[in-house]
């Protein structure tokens, strides 16, 4: 799963504590006092998993009173990371933020060395952040009604790029084409920087690209925006209205969740939990997520594992009809 990249440097800084309540089983020392936590994020420095994972950090280290570590473990689209820690002791010293890898990695590559759902226990959503379907200025639509009417008077021949093959960007694509009936031609790339400046230049028609790289360039008027890739407008670009109102049941957006190792005690994920749901309420924190247009949740482990199998299935049944495999 390719991760955006966005500046990560403007949006860090210190937060306020929450209330840490004593855990069972550590009545010595009250879980994490005196002990060293990771967070691994499965992706490069810099992009918004990373992001969102350093803020996260941040806050979690506040409430605690400790440093919390940020690791990037990244290679093979979050599967190494992911893979360290589901094999890591379930004390709670290592967690896991990762993407919407951990719905489709599994039906995308040949062989995973881990389970989602056997060797991880989920602790949170953090946040979602949409999509926005935009497509070249010269291109003959204006809407998205436009879009699926000018795809089936000319099927096969209009391009849509993506960040890669799996991701929320590719995927969005192909689940639109399902919903809607239409056949384009999926173009990916290393990343949507490199897809953008092609829709910018007409070498491609569309992406369903990631909010915070679209957003600037379709204000500026280079590309035009049409809909949002999210059940309901974003905060973010109220103007864009959810291409569900055009086409029913879509709905996709990029997600970012925390994670466990498998038999992690319930006490600590709650505690985990507790805390992060606190930290997201935070208006500061709130304010530098608002920079990345992700929207805060900070549900329980049972939204989250249900969410997540919401996920596998939508996703899963799509990769296998489509045949998409990562490389």
């Amino acid at each position: 799963m390719t991760d955006f990249t966005i500046d990560r440097r403007a949006l860090l800084a210190g937060f306020g504590a929450t209330v840490a309540a004593p855990m069972a089983g550590f009545a010595q020392t009250a879980w994490p006092q005196g002990r060293t936590v990771k967070l691994v994020v499965p992706f490069p420095p810099a992009g918004a998993t990373d992001v969102l994972g350093r803020l996260v950090a941040d806050k979690l280290g506040q409430t605690w009173g400790i440093n919390l570590v940020v690791e990037n473990r990244a290679g093979a689209g979050g599967n190494i990371g992911t893979d360290a820690v589901a094999k890591s002791e379930p004390n709670g010293d290592t967690l896991l933020i990762v993407s919407v890898g951990m719905a489709t990695n599994q039906y995308l590559y040949a062989r995973l060395n881990y389970d989602p759902v056997k060797d991880l226990a989920p602790v949170s959503m953090v946040a979602m952040v949409p999509n926005l379907l935009v497509v070249n200025k010269d291109l003959p639509v204006q809407s998205v009604a436009e879009l699926v009417a000018y795809a089936k008077a000319h099927p096969g021949k209009l391009t849509y790029g993506s960040s890669g093959i799996g991701t929320s960007v590719h995927l969005s694509g192909e689940y639109f084409q399902k919903l809607t009936g239409t056949k384009m031609v999926h173009v990916p790339y290393r990343g949507t920087a490199q897809a953008t400046q092609d829709l910018i230049g007409g070498r491609i028609d569309l992406i369903f690209d990631n909010i915070t790289q679209a957003l600037p360039h379709v204000r500026a008027g280079s590309i035009r925006g049409l809909g949002i890739t999210t059940a309901k407008r974003s905060p973010a670009a109220p103007e864009f209205a959810p291409i569900a109102d055009t086409v029913p049941g879509f709905d996709v957006s990029s997600w970012f969740a925390l994670f466990a190792p498998a038999k992690t005690p319930q006490a600590i994920i709650d505690k985990i939990q507790v805390a992060t749901k606190a930290g997201l309420a935070d208006p500061v924190l709130r304010a530098r997520m608002d920079l990345l247009a992700a929207e805060p949740v900070g549900g329980t482990p049972t939204e989250l594992a249900a969410f997540l199998q919401t996920e596998m299935k939508k996703w899963g049944d799509l990769i296998k009809e489509v045949g998409a495999k990562a490389e």
